[in-house]
């Protein structure tokens, strides 16, 4: 069976607009521009911050380093969000051990009631986007999403691939 001429222009892309990743990052960035703007215009925090949020919510007390891994980011990243996130008065970190060592980390009642507040306003923006697919459409993109996602992860798994430094630039190794 031949493949349709825009699965065969997403196959081989000749322009920017051809290639899927661009394609989802602009899905990304423009979507994603609503969450941002609530978060940071109406509620004062930023999108890495909300992530923490409801990673916390979701999961219930966690020690940061199984914070970062339920939300994906990286521990230095984690650790400056959370920081904020503490002053802040959204999140505390229980003392578990002596020394802070095996510490928790849990919503406030402000964190939670941020949550409260935040949560349904993106569930709506993602309803609404998802409103442009019949039901057997969201079926399938969820299900083409889950396998380009595993996909994606074995591919960079098996990636030889330079280390990149700030900016994007290529970083000797040796």
């Amino acid at each position: 069976m031949t493949p349709s001429p825009e699965a065969a222009r997403w196959r081989q892309p000749l322009r920017l607009h051809d290639l899927t990743l661009y394609r989802l990052a602009r899905l990304s960035a423009v979507a994603g521009s609503m969450v941002v703007k609530l978060c940071e215009g109406r509620f004062g925090i930023t999108r890495r911050e909300w992530r923490l949020v409801v990673a916390l919510a979701d999961a219930g007390p966690q020690a940061s380093s199984v914070l970062a891994e339920c939300a994906e980011l990286d521990r230095a990243r984690t650790s400056r969000a959370l920081a904020l996130l503490i002053d802040k008065r959204l999140v505390r970190r229980d003392a578990s051990a002596p020394g802070g060592r095996g510490a928790q980390l849990r919503l406030t009642d402000a964190g939670l009631a941020l949550h409260a507040a935040l949560w349904p306003e993106v569930a709506r923006i993602n309803r609404e986007l998802l409103e442009a697919l019949g039901d057997q459409d969201v079926a399938q993109f969820e299900s083409a999403l889950a396998r380009l996602t595993a996909r994606a992860q074995d591919l960079a798994a098996h990636a030889v691939l330079p280390k990149t430094g700030r900016g994007g630039r290529a970083r000797h190794q040796g």
